[in-house]
């Protein structure tokens, strides 16, 4: 892949983190559908019963309704051929249910690393690790 390839990817990867940071699902779904291949493997726990893009639109409507001022701060990205590595910080106030837990009021920080892989323009596949624990911790449903 061209240099040029690789800063178009980061491009579409700021343009998708610009929408999510907009807070507003309908700018993040419409940034899904185009950023995101339609059959998209996304290798991170997802709501049962979505696949592909809609399952990632699944994964933003939960996280909005937890955590309505979520912010993805991106600290870092490496571009190499067809992926695109971001590592970022979230923070968010927890203001509805999240994994079983109500709403807390508590801010969180978290951080996590995704691996972008890119076909013709669009992300095709996503691999993640997500501090679930910090977060977990931070809302108080486990000991720190």
């Amino acid at each position: 892949m061209s240099a040029a390839g690789g800063t178009s990817n980061t491009a579409t990867l700021n343009r998708f983190h610009s929408a999510v940071n907009s807070g507003d699902l309908g700018a993040i779904s419409k940034a899904i559908d185009e950023c995101v291949a339609p059959d998209l493997v996304f290798h991170a726990p997802v709501p049962m019963g979505a696949t592909g893009a809609e399952a990632l639109k699944r994964v933003w409507e939960a996280l909005l309704r937890a955590f309505p001022d979520i912010h993805v701060a991106v600290e870092e990205t490496i571009t190499e051929g067809d992926k695109v590595v971001s590592r970022n910080t979230v923070t968010g106030t927890h203001r509805g249910e999240y994994q079983g837990l109500p709403p807390t009021g508590k801010t969180v920080t978290y951080n996590e690393i995704f691996i972008f892989r890119f076909v013709n323009g669009r992300i095709a596949e996503i691999r993640g690790i997500v501090d679930v624990l910090a977060q977990l911790r931070q809302l108080g449903a486990l000991p720190s």
